[in-house]
């Protein structure tokens, strides 16, 4: 598994969570800037699943491959259901089911890493 794009999606959902804390605060709808965020987020999630499943498919990974994959599959819906869901919620709480979309993908690809190390 490849750390450096571990790194920019969890980078990237932790900024984007605090963009949408921000925004449910000041009491405002998703805009632009967190759909395209999120946008980018979702092909960087996609492109952390694809250095995943080529490792798997070389021989390389943990022994548990169905965990790492119920991961990798679910972190790659988080991102469409969040924006879908704070689409059809246009207030602060669209914000803010954003927000938890965003730490959820930050705390998976942490706990991706673990399994890929075997840690836990």
């Amino acid at each position: 598994m490849n750390t450096v794009v571990s790194t920019i999606v969890i980078s990237g959902a932790v900024l984007l969570m605090l963009m949408s804390l921000i925004n449910a605060f000041r009491d405002k709808p998703m805009g632009m800037v967190l759909l395209v965020g999120f946008a980018l987020l979702e092909v960087a999630v996609l492109v952390q699943a694809g250095f995943v499943i080529a490792a798997v498919a070389g021989g390389a990974g943990p022994d548990d491959k169905v965990t790492l994959f119920g991961y990798v599959g679910g972190e790659a819906l988080i991102p469409p259901a969040g924006v879908f869901l704070a689409l059809a919620e246009r207030s602060r709480w669209g914000s803010g089911i954003l927000a938890l979309a965003g730490f959820a993908i930050a705390v998976m690809t942490a706990r991706l890493l673990q399994i890929w190390q075997g840690v836990a």
